[in-house]
């Protein structure tokens, strides 16, 4: 067996129509279909590569390291202007802003979804990484964006 790409995402949230309108209006995923208690969506690259359901609780007050998700990365373009594009937009629409990072071969914001899932909207900085698989493991800088 060897996997081909990462296929999709299946989150579990408390407020369908709260992360709904989130992916959908803040992210600018496209969305397929939305029911009582599920949201589906998919940029065209396969049947669906966000799928969320759901199921209710309470919003974590305090952010614990456990075992699990860490963070969904999604690329939102290439070369650092995508990155201060998005920057600005995520300012203006008031997101929870919670790092970001210059990888070297990408330029990262990181964000909390409405229930404190933690993404990585992140920019392209050319293809070295196919030279040097390692390349990945450059230490992080501090990312310089525009305010």
């Amino acid at each position: 067996m060897q996997i081909k790409e990462l296929g999709h995402v299946v989150l579990y949230v408390r407020d369908i129509k709260q992360s709904a309108d989130f992916y959908r209006d803040t992210l600018g995923f496209q969305e397929l279909f939305r029911e009582e208690q599920i949201a589906a969506y998919s940029g065209g690259r396969t049947h669906h590569e966000l799928l969320l359901i759901e199921v209710g609780g309470n919003k974590k007050t305090e952010k614990q390291i456990e075992p699990g998700l860490y963070h969904i990365g999604f690329k939102i373009g290439d070369g650092h202007e995508a990155i201060e594009e998005v920057w600005k937009e995520l300012k203006e629409k008031n997101v929870t802003i919670v790092g970001t990072g210059d990888h070297t071969i990408t330029h990262s914001i990181y964000i909390l979804d409405p229930d404190g899932n933690e993404l990585e909207l992140y920019a392209d900085m050319g293809d070295d990484w196919k030279k040097d698989p390692k390349a990945i493991l450059t230490t992080t800088k501090p990312l310089n964006l525009r305010s």
